[in-house]
């Protein structure tokens, strides 16, 4: 690329102007998917399908009287698989809209760096899905090392795909665009946590440190974008009701309805 084309579309990248609440709505639509996936379907359907025949459901923990290792890392094992799906279309699917790719782009992140940082979190606290898969394997010190060790690598990989998939942009744009969905996914969960049937410490416990904790590598995305590829497509995502108005519902049931725990 020439300097000229190149300076030109880098002019057109910083003039690029995001509507924020279009991009939290998109971003709350991706952090519920990966919610519904991990506790919904990683931990309850596996478990109704491997033999539960009942439980507790809520956007903070799925809980049976008969949960087992699979149950348990099954939450983890589909936001990876899931994560990689996004990532495989953001990266691929040119043809849709900047909307659509910025939510597979923000689903992956979400996906992944939940899905990831699980390994790590569990490996030092000693708490969580993958505690409960390793619980009475020994020695444990060795087990906690590994899920800390594989953890922060599959979560530095996460990061670099996901920079992968935004591609050359500069850092302001970036900025404006992951933290708010930072913002949105951390806020998001932890309303929806305060009613949970669980107790409330599991907002702190649970909550927290799957959004806070485990998205946090958004807030410094920037540095994680290859800045030797060619500046990315630049096209601004431009407020859509749609996106808004099913935001809006979908975060209703999620907090009223799923946040309060459905037995299923």
């Amino acid at each position: 690329m020439s300097a000229n084309a190149l300076s030109a579309v880098v002019t057109a990248v910083s003039s690029t102007r995001d509507d924020t609440l279009t991009v939290c709505a998109i971003s709350a639509l991706a952090a519920m998917f990966g919610n519904v996936l991990h506790e919904g379907v990683g931990h309850a359907l596996v478990a109704l399908v491997t033999g539960t025949t009942t439980g507790t459901l809520s956007t903070v923990a799925w809980s049976s009287a008969h949960d087992t290792r699979l149950v348990a890392a099954g939450g983890t094992l589909v936001n990876i698989g899931a994560g990689l799906a996004c990532w495989v279309g953001a990266r691929r699917d040119n043809r849709a809209s900047a909307r659509v790719r910025f939510f597979l782009l923000i689903a992956s992140a979400f996906n992944l760096l939940s899905g990831t940082g699980y390994f790590l979190f569990s490996g030092v606290t000693n708490f969580g899905d993958w505690a409960d898969v390793t619980a009475g394997l020994k020695p444990s010190w060795a087990w906690r090392t590994l899920l800390i060790v594989v953890g922060a690598v599959a979560y530095y990989g996460a990061l670099r795909l996901v920079g992968r998939a935004l591609g050359a942009q500069p850092a302001q744009r970036i900025r404006g665009l992951m933290i708010p969905a930072y913002l949105t996914a951390v806020s998001l969960a932890c309303v929806a946590a305060l009613s949970n049937p669980f107790g409330p410490q599991l907002m702190w416990q649970s909550a927290l440190p799957s959004t806070a904790g485990a998205n946090a590598g958004l807030v410094w995305m920037q540095y994680y974008v290859p800045r030797s590829e060619a500046p990315a497509e630049c096209e601004a995502i431009t407020r859509t009701l749609g996106w808004i108005g099913a935001a809006v519902v979908a975060a209703l049931v999620f907090i009223l309805v799923l946040g309060r725990g459905v037995t299923l």
